[in-house]
């Protein structure tokens, strides 16, 4: 199908086309005969030659339509194709209006059936979300069940890089979640809705997709089975602190409960119709972090901590310490769903989306702030290199304070599955209603976000470690879309000055991103077979 690419199409008063839309041929061929009748042959003989209605006499692959000049009732349209570069001057608005009104009819149907699409997707389909709404949606993006692994991290670590590592990180991601909050609607009367539309306009659209989609469905993908994992785990140990007297119950069946709910949830259509639950979630992650590190205080300094690296051979502390970098950046993994959350704000010329979701992203980062800092500092204080991978388990008393934790964590990942989990629905049922032309309903969506939340749980049950691969998707899949990837597309669309501020601190973050990219994944390649090696990991449990 030729396509044509119009910046405007004449009238305004009636049907406009964007850059880059493609018309159906059966209009294609008289809106040719028409130009090469009217005007071609007169402003270049020789393209004109042998004219006739339904031919064209050069490609019109390229061909654009650009307003330049209007002069009375005539308007100069410029013709660009690879090979040459032709004006017409003064069409009459006679003839454009007829080419309209070949286009109006058929091209609003199209549109018309695009919105209706829209409308339906999970995205874009509600656009009245309040400033609060990003605040909470963001805090249970973000203070994942990672934060409990936050104390271990610091052991491997040690106090001065620990701290050096969690407060750059914390800067950096917010620098960066600045970034992507100010791309979202950079061109005007655009928003970019989804992490891959912002990449296409920065990198191209086939590079776009191949640099942004596989890295967001890791995160986004992983992160789902990994709350799979940590939800089940968390039942169990509510289990087993509150009846320790009962029978003992496989993992398994605590990740079948936990998935039993998301089977219902995951119908909800969008995101502001999981604001409740995000909420409650959010609520949720800010209590049980406040118990670990307020018991942790309460329990007070063990006796004989040590502080030091308690690895026996330097190999493995240097590999270690590797393995703690990619904790800490799937601790920051949020900026995965910041424009999804914020395509469900609305936005107009005198009221862009930024200011509200620029709101909600700071009253989110000081919780982020309260929640991470306390518990990963506190909890290193209190026990040393002999803290657990979980907090909570380190905490073993008093039984009902950490009962009430897990089940506190459990009501947090149900929040944080669907928040990650909704962009996946979106890019399924996009494939699907746009590609593969299924329609759009109820159906479909029962039978495509059904068949997801069974495939996060099948990995789950067959994988119960899978919490273990963190340390290796955070410095492989979570660094780049959090660390440095924003950067790289801030410096491919604004080109700032060369060694100017926003160019220096860019590349900073890009160098510090790759690094972590680089590095993170080797320690915990490292650890990952040592365990396999050692039977540690054991499916279905």
């Amino acid at each position: 199908m030729n396509q044509i690419e119009a910046q405007h199409f004449i009238p305004k008063s009636q049907a406009s086309v964007d850059d880059g839309s493609k018309l159906p041929d059966d209009w294609l061929g008289q809106v040719t005969a028409t130009l090469c009748k009217s005007a071609a042959a007169d402003a270049n003989p020789k393209l004109g030659h042998g004219t006739s209605a339904g031919s064209h006499p050069f490609p019109l692959g390229n061909l654009s339509f650009q307003e330049e000049d209007r002069k009375g009732s005539a308007w100069e349209l410029k013709f660009n194709h690879p090979l040459r570069t032709t004006t017409v001057d003064k069409i009459s608005m006679l003839k454009i209006g007829f080419i309209n009104q070949m286009v109006s009819g058929q091209w609003q149907s199209e549109k018309e059936k695009e919105k209706a699409i829209d409308d339906w997707l999970p995205i874009t389909s509600s656009r009245n979300a309040k400033w609060w709404y990003s605040a909470f949606h963001n805090v249970t993006a973000m203070v994942g069940a990672g934060v409990l692994s936050l104390p271990y991290a610091m052991s491997e670590l040690g106090w001065g890089p620990g701290i050096a590592v969690m407060v750059i990180s914390w800067i950096v991601t917010l620098y960066t979640l600045w970034q992507m909050v100010e791309m979202h609607e950079m061109v005007p009367g655009k928003r970019f809705d989804r992490y891959h539309e912002l990449g296409q306009y920065a990198f191209g659209e086939k590079l776009g997709l191949y640099i942004v989609v596989p890295q967001q469905l890791i995160v986004e993908v992983g992160v789902c089975i990994v709350y799979m994992v940590t939800g089940g785990r968390s039942l169990k140990k509510f289990h087993d602190v509150v009846c320790s007297d009962c029978k003992q119950i496989k993992l398994t069946f605590f990740i079948m409960i936990f998935a039993s709910v998301h089977f219902v949830l995951s119908q909800l259509p969008n995101f502001n119709s999981i604001s409740g639950i995000s909420l409650a979630a959010a609520v949720m992650s800010f209590s049980y972090s406040t118990i670990a590190w307020v018991a942790s205080v309460d329990k007070g300094k063990q006796e004989h901590v040590e502080y030091g690296y308690k690895s026996d051979t330097q190999e493995r502390t240097v590999m270690r310490f590797l393995a703690a970098l990619g904790d800490v950046a799937f601790a920051y993994a949020g900026h995965n769903v910041v424009l999804e959350i914020q395509a469900t704000i609305p936005s107009t010329p005198e009221k862009p989306s930024k200011k509200p979701m620029w709101k909600g992203v700071i009253v989110a980062y000081i919780v982020v702030a309260l929640c991470y800092f306390p518990v990963a500092f506190v909890g290193y204080w209190a026990f040393g290199n002999g803290v657990e991978d979980n907090i909570l388990v380190s905490l073993s008393r008093p039984h009902w304070l950490i009962a009430m934790a897990n089940m506190m964590v459990v009501v947090h990942v149900i929040g944080s599955y669907q928040i990650y989990a909704m962009p996946v629905f979106d890019m399924m049922e996009t494939v699907l209603v746009k590609r593969l032309r299924f329609p759009p309903g109820l159906t479909l969506r029962l039978i495509t976000r059904s068949a997801y939340v069974a495939f996060t749980m099948f990995v789950g049950i067959t994988f119960p470690f899978f919490g273990g691969l963190l340390s290796f998707f955070g410095g492989f899949a979570f660094a780049p879309t959090t660390y440095f990837l924003p950067c790289i597309m801030w410096l491919a669309i604004y080109k700032p000055r060369r060694f100017s501020l926003s160019w220096i601190t860019n590349w900073i973050c890009i160098i510090l991103g790759v690094l972590l990219m680089i590095l993170a994944p080797i320690g915990a390649l490292r650890d990952i077979i040592g365990n396999i090696i050692d039977k540690q990991y054991k499916f279905y449990q």
